[in-house]
């Protein structure tokens, strides 16, 4: 399980050091996609691999919204290794499309990591403490 978050930042060369704790994880490779709310996503490739056999292989690509949804994960999908230092180079598409500059946050969430720029991670942290309790209250209402 991924949890946590840690400050980093881009090398010259758009790459990203994976944090020391998630690296293992990581071993046999890792896939870096285009998230929601203005992030990356990155999986291991297991992970990866059981959400499109699982929730994205269920879409109906015949439809408008189920079309735009695979679009966004997978036309700028990367797969790569870590180098031996744990890092992983950041395509400029994905980089550009999540808004990120030198300074990142790398969140573990569960199955996943998500990538952000640091300053929109901490709007988004604001964003999420002034609202869990509400979101939490509509979910366990859902579940009755």
């Amino acid at each position: 399980m991924l949890l946590g978050e840690y400050d980093h930042a881009l090398d010259d060369k758009n790459r990203l050091a994976i944090p020391a704790k998630f690296r293992p994880a990581f071993e046999d490779g890792i896939v870096v996609t285009r998230g929601l709310d203005g992030c990356l996503y990155a999986y291991t490739r297991s992970d990866w691999q059981r959400l499109v056999e699982g929730r994205l292989a269920q879409i109906d690509t015949l439809g408008r919204e189920g079309r735009l949804i695979m679009r966004h994960f997978f036309s700028g999908a990367a797969e790569a290794e870590l180098d031996r230092q744990g890092r992983v180079a950041l395509p400029a598409a994905l980089i550009e499309s999540a808004g990120l500059g030198k300074d990142v946050t790398v969140a573990g969430v569960y199955d996943h990591l998500e990538i952000w720029n640091r300053e929109a991670w901490h709007r988004h942290l604001e964003e999420v403490e002034g609202s869990a309790e509400h979101v939490a209250e509509r979910l366990a209402a859902k579940r009755d």
